[in-house]
């Protein structure tokens, strides 16, 4: 009765020592993927970001244009 159980509980050590590095395999695939996502959502965030300021530079040098051609036209 003792064998079985110490037999049982050998089995039991051996399988929760192994299933810590399964879960180590699998968390450093996910963990890529989650860096790989973040990289790309980044990038995505960037391109927005840079679209905007662009977008808001041609803005304030048509405002500039503008208020050129107003000053411009007063002056004579």
């Amino acid at each position: 009765m003792k064998r079985i159980a110490a037999f049982m509980l050998l089995i039991a050590l051996s399988v929760a020592m192994w299933a810590p590095a399964q879960a180590q395999r699998t968390s450093v695939e996910e963990n890529a993927r989650q860096n790989q996502r973040a990289a790309k959502q980044q990038a995505k965030m960037l391109k927005k970001a840079n679209k905007k300021q662009r977008k808001a530079m041609k803005k304030s040098q048509k405002a500039q244009r503008k208020a050129m051609k107003k000053a411009n036209h007063r002056s004579k």
